[in-house]
């Protein structure tokens, strides 16, 4: 078939042959009225400039203060799950920037892992479902999805005392609630 093509090619190059026809189109030099003030002031969900984003952020950083994170709020489901009777064979894992929060068959299991090539935490949850969390650099640090605004700690806090009474990850590092 490629010796067809090439041989089809020079035969067309021995000819002169064009085979692909000529379009000149007019374009029209007419911009649109559009308001550019609208245009420039447009505002993003993913607009983080007030934020802080973490884009730049050292590797080692980022790793100790997604570490920070992950194992305080570990020790936090631990004690919850511990003072709560009514979770039967509720379990916390944690292991490798994974941690695993299984509160049984009724409520569902809670993932919240590192993912260090985009810089994030990654939560997936049987309430509100998966969702990519930055870290911003303003007030000691603290985790949040660019989508709807809302920090890592105050979902967990909405979703986590429909299932256990008085909780309050206020306590947790890199927390606003």
């Amino acid at each position: 078939m490629i010796r067809n093509v090439l041989r089809i090619s020079r035969w067309l190059v021995h000819k002169r042959i064009n085979i692909t026809p000529v379009v000149i189109r007019q374009v029209s030099t007419r911009t649109p009225n559009w308001n550019s003030n609208f245009i420039a002031n447009r505002g993003f969900s993913s607009n983080t400039s007030d934020n802080q984003i973490s884009d730049h952020l050292e590797q080692a950083v980022f790793e100790d203060i997604c570490s920070e994170t992950l194992e305080s709020l570990c020790e936090y489901f631990e004690e919850l799950i511990d003072q709560s009777s009514h979770l039967k064979g509720a379990d916390v894992t944690y292991s490798d920037g994974v941690l695993t929060i299984f509160f049984g068959p009724t409520y569902g299991t809670y993932v919240i892992n590192r993912q260090t090539p985009n810089k994030q935490i990654w939560l997936s949850s049987p309430t509100s479902g998966p969702k990519r969390y930055d870290l911003v650099l303003k007030n000691g640090g603290y985790w949040i999805y660019k989508h709807d605004g809302v920090p890592l700690h105050r979902l967990l806090q909405e979703e986590i005392s429909k299932i256990i009474e008085d909780v309050d990850f206020k306590s947790c590092a890199h927390s606003i609630v």
